[in-house]
């Protein structure tokens, strides 16, 4: 029986890829998302208020109100945790 060697063993040193973000780097992620997002959220609400403008039925107005935020909320957590920093 063989006894494990050292080297095939990960040290601290011989690990790949980042650490955690520090503190200051997580309010940059936050305002970067908020960025990316506030136009897509915008341009949803913006939506929402022409359907009730137009005298539509204000149930079509809230009926798509829901998947706007539900998409916009997405959008934010994936860019504030750089979700897909690593595929690029």
């Amino acid at each position: 029986m063989d006894a494990p060697s050292s080297t095939s063993t990960p040290t601290s040193s011989d690990e790949s890829g980042p650490g955690p973000l520090p503190e200051e780097e997580g309010g940059k992620n936050r305002k970067r998302a908020a960025l990316a997002t506030a136009p897509f959220l915008a341009l949803g609400l913006a939506d929402v208020v022409l359907i009730l403008l137009q005298g539509l039925e204000p149930l079509w107005g809230f009926a798509i109100l829901p998947p706007i935020l539900f998409c916009s909320v997405l959008s934010w957590i994936v860019f504030s945790t750089d979700f897909l920093e690593d595929r690029t």
